[in-house]
């Protein structure tokens, strides 16, 4: 069985995961907990990590089956075959969710230099600084050329 990464109508990720999940069938979401400021009052709230995606096992010839879940628009496809997520990126999700990795320090780097994460959910990546400015490091990640933003 293989994991593989569906997209979602917006904001429908956590019902997804649910309905699927009532067929018998993993699912995963990853969430983050954020807080957001409104005018009279902050509050944490949990979010998914990847906005209207998430993440099944099941084998190829099952895959017509999450399609019966309202919400689902498609699988997302790599090099014309559906793209397979590894079971160790899963894992590494999931650790983030577990909040093991919460802090992360970035001194002494000029902007555009080229660094080695040596610790942590991204170890072993390359990233390159993009910002550093009050309590937030900015830096992509040059294999997934995702955008990470630091708290100090």
């Amino acid at each position: 069985m293989n994991w593989y990464a569906i997209y979602t109508k917006p904001r429908n990720e956590k019902k997804v995961v649910a309905n699927i999940q009532s067929l018998g069938i993993e699912a995963y979401c990853p969430t983050i907990s954020v807080v957001k400021q409104w005018s009279d009052r902050k509050k944490t709230i949990i979010q998914p990590l990847l906005s209207s995606y998430v993440f099944v096992k099941l084998d190829e010839k099952d895959r017509p089956l999450v399609f019966q879940v309202p919400g689902v628009v498609r699988y997302l496809f790599w090099l014309g075959k559906p793209a397979i997520v590894r079971e160790q990126e899963i894992q590494a999700m999931k650790e983030l969710q577990e909040e093991k990795y919460k802090k992360v320090c970035v001194t002494g780097m000029a902007r555009g230099e080229k660094m080695t994460i040596t610790e942590g959910l991204f170890k072993g990546q390359t990233a390159t600084l993009i910002e550093e400015k009050n309590n937030k490091t900015i830096l992509v990640l040059d294999s997934l050329g995702t955008t990470l933003i630091l708290e100090k």
